[in-house]
């Protein structure tokens, strides 16, 4: 046998997975601050996981429960963004509105695809990067992968309800 030259390939963290087939049952959310995962269900049936990103240390995601407020498909950020040059360069990777520019610089919000609101204050649900699947990274929106966050979108309405809490992971449950 052939042996393969170097080490073998670092193994990818499987961010979600989804196995809705519609049906009766009411869409709901469940956001676990400490396992950093949500869970969304159909009625009592698991249809779907994936990795979160939610509020690092002093931006904390707000635990309780809340409903989706709002559902904006192509949202920008009027808080966060970056800074760059004329060249393209990013020079401030975490920025605001109001930070001074130099001259060429452009300030540049974050988009925040497939945005769900759940306060009045800024936080909602949308795609995001998960620098490290387990760890809390973000300004306190539940950050969601790019493949996952349009899944959840198209079964969520407002009024749907998300929890968000602290807690055990709940164990997976073979699909049903």
């Amino acid at each position: 046998p052939v042996k393969p030259e170097g080490p073998p390939p670092k193994a990818e963290h499987v961010l979600y997975e989804w196995h809705d087939q519609g049906g009766a049952g009411e869409v709901s959310v469940r956001i676990n601050l400490t396992s950093q995962k949500a869970i969304v269900k159909r009625g009592e049936r698991m249809i779907g996981w994936c990795f979160v990103a939610t509020g690092k240390e002093g931006r904390g995601t707000p635990a309780g429960n809340y409903f989706v407020m709002e559902k904006i498909v192509d949202k920008h950020s009027n808080k966060y963004g970056w800074v760059s040059d004329e060249l393209g360069s990013v020079t401030n990777p975490d920025a605001n509105p109001s930070v001074p520019l130099k001259p060429g610089e452009q300030y540049n919000p974050a988009p925040m695809p497939y945005w769900q609101r759940l306060t009045s204050y800024g936080i909602g649900m949308h795609v995001g990067v998960i620098p490290q699947p387990g760890v809390p990274a973000s300004h306190g929106c539940i950050r969601m992968p790019q493949d996952f966050a349009p899944l959840l979108y198209s079964v969520t309405k407002e009024g749907t309800l998300v929890k968000i809490m602290y807690g055990p992971e709940e164990p997976m449950i073979a699909w049903q």
